[in-house]
């Protein structure tokens, strides 16, 4: 079945009765060690490449490993982080090396906690934002400040979090040395951000006009670049929005806006499933649960392994004699089935 009918037919079907079988995807999850030996004890632990990395080798990793991410083929984008970020501290000059670096370890970041290696999350972040300071692109800097956050929200510190995106935001605005359209996508991004977490710490008027400012940011950067802006993105984040407040009616009426097929990744588009499997659980609607869950797995069979999905996939086996297939599923998603 071609990719775009799946997603819009996947999106219909949310609010269809009926429920179909899911094809097995049976895949492993894969932890990257090569990366936790690469922070604990440096470039020592891991394999020398064949060739002596070059510039071009080292800016053709850096759109692979983006590209990896965005198709959610999280493992070997695990397998190869590793050699790519030290392949990348070793050409260039200082400050070359360290934007390099700086780029790869934001990845690292945003995988590990993809596949849940909460373990690396803090220490990655910091390795990232460490590399772009030395590295002195303001881009750089504004979105390793933004992982930055993201592991303090995960440790549970909601208001660091937030805070620290939110002055990235302002010191990114004032720093004309990137080009504004560059510059205003990142706020967009790093309010966006700010957003959600705000959303997990119950502040809903905070929420609410961070996402806002997120929204301006974004629209600004189309603007300015005379492209097509990032809203939709920023829609997504007003999903999560939704659902952290509590409120998954509106959370659903966004979702019912937004078509996934103009997403413009997997990822996104994975994302976009799972945030509304979430909300229809938090509605008490677990056929509807279950149906968007399908979809993501259909988009991203790796993206049903993050603990999000196993959490709703355990809730969901309480219902197995009126869910067809889902023990299947969850134990797909990684869930100890009795």
């Amino acid at each position: 079945m071609r990719r775009r009918p799946f997603l819009t037919l996947a999106a219909a079907a949310l609010f269809a009765p009926s429920i179909g079988q899911q094809a097995a995807h049976a895949q492993e999850k894969e932890l990257p060690g090569d990366l936790e030996d690469l922070l604990l004890y440096g470039q020592d632990r891991i394999q020398a490449p064949r060739r002596e990395p070059t510039r071009q080798t080292v800016a053709a990793s850096l759109v692979a490993s983006r590209e990896e991410f965005k198709a959610a083929r999280y493992d070997a984008l695990a397998r190869a982080l590793p050699g790519r970020i030290a392949a990348a501290g070793r050409v260039g000059a200082p400050e070359e090396q360290a934007r390099n670096v700086a780029r790869l370890y934001s990845v690292a970041v945003r995988l590990c906690i993809k596949i849940g290696t909460d373990h690396l999350v803090s220490v990655t972040a910091d390795r990232a934002l460490t590399a772009a300071r030395q590295g002195g692109d303001p881009l750089i800097t504004a979105e390793a400040q933004r992982m930055v956050s993201s592991a303090w929200r995960r440790q549970g510190s909601l208001a660091r979090a937030t805070g620290i995106v939110v002055d990235a935001a302002e010191e990114l605005l004032a720093d004309t040395t990137a080009p504004e359209a560059a510059r205003l996508a990142v706020r967009a991004d790093l309010y966006a951000t700010a957003a959600y977490t705000a959303a997990k710490s119950g502040d809903r008027s905070a929420a609410h006009a961070l996402i806002k400012e997120a929204a301006d940011s974004s629209a600004a950067a189309g603007r300015a670049s005379g492209q097509v802006d990032g809203l939709p993105g920023v829609a997504l984040h007003q999903l999560s929005v939704h659902y952290e407040l509590g409120d998954s009616g509106k959370a659903i009426e966004l979702a019912a806006t937004i078509d996934p097929a103009a997403l413009p990744t997997t990822e996104r588009q994975a994302r976009f499933f799972t945030d509304v499997a979430r909300a229809f659980d938090q509605w008490g609607k677990p056929a509807h649960c279950y149906r968007a869950l399908l979809a993501a797995e259909e988009v991203a069979p790796q993206e049903i392994r993050r603990g999000a999905v196993r959490d709703l996939a355990t809730g969901l086996l309480r219902h197995d004699r009126t869910l067809p297939g889902i023990r299947a599923f969850a134990e797909r998603a990684g869930v100890p089935v009795v």
